[in-house]
């Protein structure tokens, strides 16, 4: 874990710049006398100037002396929850144009805020500027190598009380930047035995993590997660990482499974090569759930959770998976495979089954990249939730409006159910007719659910990655689903 927001308590000449909060009619406090009589006056006649000339933005920012800059960042006086992740990373996309700028201080006691409204806004103001300065140029060389880092520390009389609120946001933010670090990179390095071998690193930090070779799993009879890989020169591997954070409590643990595709070609349904590489991203599902229990794990979550991780590379090798072959899942239900990319839903066929009957969970919750037909119907705004649970959709979709990121619920019905019927076996794994393409992958994955455990699917193609830049991301991968389901855990769980 990198090393946590450096809290002091004394302003210091040697930051760039320092940042103070005003409220909307630009009043801010100094009770603790942390500005020095000469910075205050500055900051007085700046502030008498900007209400002459009825500046209305949010961040504006003078030259103290030759060496240092003054912002002034102006806050809503209601406080509501408006997004205050997203008000911290505008705050670092306007250092960011000003080069000048490598270390900066935050005064947050400046803010006319009650100590408990302190804690959790700032907490979250920070946790959004760090989100936003995230950057994956490992493979670049010096020469071309640009950093987006801005270093940072916060000024407070009150470190106690707010080093111990942010410890919560910087477990999730290892979470998502585990996340979006595995999903950044280059399939080459990142085949299912490393990705494997990454995993088993997070048991220095208290998860339990145990992993399931080919021999393994054919004497299981995960035969739909191993025919995807069948074509691959890289091994298939199933991965479990429990958490558990109460020991006294011997209830169901919570269950996250996700789809790890390493690299997906499409098999032998080969894809078209444009856009091809972007198939580094199909093991997204994945890499969110690996980021969550890591979270779980620094944050010392009280509950009980399991991650289960398929992790696969689909080739279109000399063994590769054919169109028309017919394999028995762990389930001991019959697929006929009709199209060798749509092998998501193989995975978590049997991730899903051997989650359940393994581990009894309370509910389990799949992510994946699992279609393109989610991205066509809700694009880039908000990531399918399909659900056999009412109650546990209700949760996810609250938890998702308050950390913005949203999900939107679509249906599942029996008459959806028998397009995916086959002639010759259980069922086949794609809707042959077309339509319905993210309904009908989800109403496969259903029948995996043996034991009428309450459970959801959230396909993430839209979401896991982004072409260009982002509330909360640089573009490129973003994590989603970590702070969402975080949130879900910590709401209605703990």
């Amino acid at each position: 874990m990198e090393k946590m927001v450096n809290f002091t308590s004394s302003l210091s000449p040697n930051n760039d710049g320092f940042v103070i909060f005003v409220s909307e009619k630009l009043e801010y406090r100094d009770e603790k006398n942390i500005l020095s009589k000469k910075i205050s006056q500055k900051i007085d006649s700046f502030i008498r100037a900007l209400k002459t000339r009825k500046n209305d933005d949010e961040i504006t920012s003078f030259d103290i002396s030759n060496q240092q800059k003054c912002f002034i960042v102006k806050l809503n006086d209601k406080n509501e929850n408006n997004y205050t992740e997203e008000k911290g990373a505008d705050f670092f996309v306007y250092l960011k144009k000003n080069k000048s700028i490598k270390k900066i201080q935050f005064c947050i006691d400046t803010a006319d805020f009650s100590k408990e409204k302190k804690s959790k806004f700032f907490s979250e103001f920070l946790f959004g500027f760090s989100l936003k300065s995230y950057e994956f140029n490992k493979y670049k060389t010096q020469k071309n190598k640009i950093s987006n880092k801005i270093d940072y520390n916060v000024l407070t009389s009150d470190i106690k009380n707010l080093e111990e609120e942010y410890k919560y946001y910087e477990a999730i933010k290892e979470g998502v930047f585990l996340a979006r670090n595995l999903v950044s990179e280059p399939p080459n390095v990142l085949n299912p035995k490393a990705y494997m071998l990454e995993i088993k690193k997070l048991s220095k930090i208290g998860l339990k993590v145990k992993s399931y070779d080919e021999k393994e799993l054919k004497k299981l009879g995960l035969n739909a997660l191993l025919g995807v890989g069948q074509g691959s020169v890289n091994e298939t591997y199933l991965v479990t990482i429990e958490w558990t954070g109460n020991k006294k409590n011997k209830k169901k643990p919570l269950a996250f499974v996700g789809k790890g595709v390493c690299f997906d070609t499409g098999g032998i349904s080969l894809k078209p090569a444009k856009f091809m590489e972007e198939m580094k991203y199909d093991m997204a599902g994945s890499a969110v759930v690996v980021g969550l229990l890591k979270s779980f794990a620094l944050r010392k979550a009280k509950v009980n959770a399991v991650g289960v991780v398929g992790l696969v590379e689909n080739m279109p090798g000399g063994n590769a998976q054919r169109p028309g072959d017919i394999v028995k899942s762990y389930s001991g239900k019959t697929i006929e495979v009709l199209n060798t990319d749509a092998e998501g839903r193989l995975v978590l066929a049997d991730a899903l089954s051997f989650t359940e009957k393994k581990y009894k969970p309370k509910f389990i919750i799949d992510l994946a990249t699992l279609t393109g037909a989610i991205i066509v119907s809700l694009g880039e705004e908000y990531a399918g939730l399909f659900s056999n649970d009412d109650e546990l959709s209700k949760k996810i979709f609250k938890s998702g409006e308050i950390v913005n990121e949203k999900v939107w619920r679509l249906p599942l019905h029996k008459n959806y159910d028998k397009l995916i019927n086959s002639q010759i076996a259980d069922m086949q794994n794609i809707n042959y007719a077309g339509g319905a393409g993210s309904i009908t992958a989800a109403q496969f994955l259903q029948r995996f659910i043996l034991n009428k455990t309450p459970w959801a699917h959230l396909d993430i193609a839209g979401m896991a990655f982004s072409k260009k830049a982002a509330s909360l991301n640089a573009g490129g991968a973003t994590g989603f689903g970590v702070r969402l389901l975080n949130k879900l855990v910590k709401k209605y769980f703990e």
